[in-house]
């Protein structure tokens, strides 16, 4: 009996390792899904103007990302969680080859936990401009502007989408990291 339990064991042990590799690799893919996002968002919100003629072509309206303090905040938040990320990848590299490693893993943890604080404030500032943009505060006099800036509002709706993704994938990540850490 007592070798059948003592087989049972070793048997797992390889599974252990196996699922452990497969974890590390799990989470680099989502690294690199969560770059793609931030920096999309990033991209998009940054580069996101509009300009409308007044009267005449000389007097002219223009939006630009740049008007608003939050849209600015949120493009450096996306810039440095897309910048964390691309330096995370290595150690989570290494997670691959070395899936025993713990204080690493524990050290990314942190890190991501950051970093999901950090693009949540970006996205949820910039999800109530966003708000304001379209459907503005008549209390507080703030007219709707997504009547006319139409193009602009669109692209600072669509950047929220990459951000809002991030924040999800980070939470996996921190998620799987944990279990990760658990199976040892």
């Amino acid at each position: 009996m007592k070798g059948t339990s003592e087989h049972g064991e070793t048997s797992k042990a390889p599974l252990s390792r196996g699922v452990s590799k497969g974890l590390s690799v799990l989470d680099l893919i989502l690294r690199f899904i969560a770059i793609v996002g931030t920096l999309a968002s990033a991209i998009a919100m940054g580069t996101t103007n509009e300009t409308l003629p007044f009267f005449t072509q000389f007097i002219r309206f223009k939006a630009q990302y740049s008007d608003l303090p939050t849209l600015t905040f949120f493009v450096i938040t996306n810039s440095i969680v897309c910048a964390y990320l691309i330096l995370s990848l290595p150690l989570s590299i290494v997670h691959i080859i070395r899936s025993r490693a713990k204080f690493s893993r524990l050290l990314l943890i942190f890190l991501d936990a950051a970093m999901l604080a950090l693009v949540t404030a970006g996205a949820s500032a910039a999800a109530a401009i966003v708000y304001l943009a379209h459907k503005g505060n008549v209390k507080a006099n703030w007219l709707a502007i997504c009547q006319q800036f139409d193009s602009f509002c669109e692209r600072i709706s669509g950047s929220l989408i990459g951000s809002f993704g991030a924040m999800v994938i980070l939470i996996l990540m921190i998620l799987l990291s944990a279990i990760a850490l658990a199976r040892r």
